[in-house]
């Protein structure tokens, strides 16, 4: 502690009283043996009598000293003072996967059980929006901040992220199939391109990186798998044959191989996954029901065998993630929450496709639960994460 005082600068212990970070303390004292603030006050010494010498008119009057103020000053804790672009997550592209997904949800319920069509063009428009203003923000931060950019790159849990921002292409490409055909075939070309980079980029991390350990496995990882199998949704339409499927058996052989270990994670609870990464528990349900609708694609619409299974996994999946509902309600709000969206989104389609095959009361009233449960979800998320922007509640360290 610096303190001044009497004329003079000197160093000594601090005193034991708390002294805010940052405050400025100024605390008047007598002398350096005055008690502890909060001390209990001495009582003073009496005068010593005066010694015998000269008579007080021979002796000049000594010079009084100043008031000594000594001063204790607290360096401030470092405070991140970068923009709030610089902290702009590559998660906000799962805002534009989950309208997207909604997007396609009425689009196939308006074609197979009689929904209103314009709902789903209104999605799709508003998730193209969404898009140009998120890829252009983080085109900003790109720009500005290209080491918080490579940060995300390089972080275990962030960079299975990375791939939304081309799953959100292919699904926009999927959706506007029959809306704005040839933009789509233009966004699928760009997706299809960009999610096989990706990937190809995230694997290699996985491999590479010594830095990545099980702790930070989680459903998350599956997302660049799921993107592999959006391909031919639309790819079937705009695509070569065989370049679909290569894109969909790579997604199904990074899918059944990676989901052991994922469920090894979340079993085994030596390393328990942080709240904020609960909610991707929602995505263990994505790779299978994606897959039942690009299985249909890639064998012209025929129910088989593998169909169903991949249909009946999925759902087991829902069920398996609506037992978590208690626990996941308790969880503040997080741009993770978004996690949610896709997965029922494709879920949802696939139940009306499922339907619209099957037939059946129950799988029909499923189908309506399912779009009315994913509309209610992304117009909540949609409302929350509005709120939490206007709070300065994201892009924000965390």
């Amino acid at each position: 502690m610096l303190v001044v005082g009497a004329g003079e600068v000197r160093t000594r212990p601090a005193e034991p009283w708390n002294i805010p970070r940052g405050v400025c303390v100024a605390v008047a004292m007598a002398d350096p043996t005055s008690a502890a603030v909060g001390a209990p006050a001495r009582p003073a010494a009496p005068a010593p009598a005066p010694a015998p010498g000269p008579a007080a008119a021979d002796v000049p009057p000594a010079e009084a000293p100043p008031e000594a103020i000594p001063t204790a000053y607290v360096e401030p804790e470092p405070v991140d003072r970068a923009p709030r672009l610089a902290h702009l997550p590559v998660t906000f592209f799962a805002v534009v996967m989950g309208v997207a997904g909604m997007s396609l949800a009425w689009l196939r319920a308006s074609a197979l059980l009689g929904a209103p069509v314009a709902v789903g063009h209104v999605l799709f428009w508003l998730a193209m929006a969404l898009y140009l203003v998120v890829l252009g923000a983080y085109a900003a931060k790109a720009v500005r901040h290209r080491e918080a950019v490579r940060s995300e790159l390089h972080h275990p849990v962030r960079l299975a992220f990375v791939p939304t921002s081309t799953i959100a292409l292919l699904l926009l490409a999927t959706a506007g199939q029959e809306i704005v055909p040839g933009l789509a075939r233009g966004l699928w070309w760009g997706g299809a391109v960009g999610q096989l980079a990706m990937t190809l980029y995230v694997v290699s991390a996985w491999i590479s990186r010594s830095t990545f350990g099980t702790q930070h496995v989680n459903p998350a990882w599956f997302i660049p798998v799921v993107g592999l199998m959006v391909v031919p949704l639309a790819g079937v339409r705009y695509g070569p044959l065989d370049l679909v499927s290569f894109f969909f058996s790579v997604g199904m052989l990074f899918w059944l191989g990676m989901l052991p270990m994922v469920l090894s994670r979340l079993f085994v609870h030596e390393h328990p996954m942080p709240h904020q990464l609960l909610p991707t528990l929602a995505v263990l349900i994505a790779p299978p029901a994606v897959g039942f609708l690009s299985w249909l694609k890639l064998h012209g619409g025929e129910l088989d065998i593998p169909a169903r299974m991949l249909f009946d996994v999925a759902v087991f999946f829902a069920l398996l993630f609506v037992t978590q509902v208690g626990r996941l309600r308790r969880i503040p709000f997080f741009l993770s929450w978004w996690a949610y969206s896709f997965p029922l989104a494709a879920l949802s389609v696939a139940t009306t496709v499922m339907a619209a095959e099957v037939g059946g009361v129950g799988l029909v009233a499923g189908a309506w639960t399912l779009l009315a449960a994913v509309s209610g979800l992304v117009v909540m998320l949609l409302a929350r994460t509005s709120a939490a922007v206007a709070r300065g509640r994201i892009c924000v360290p965390e």
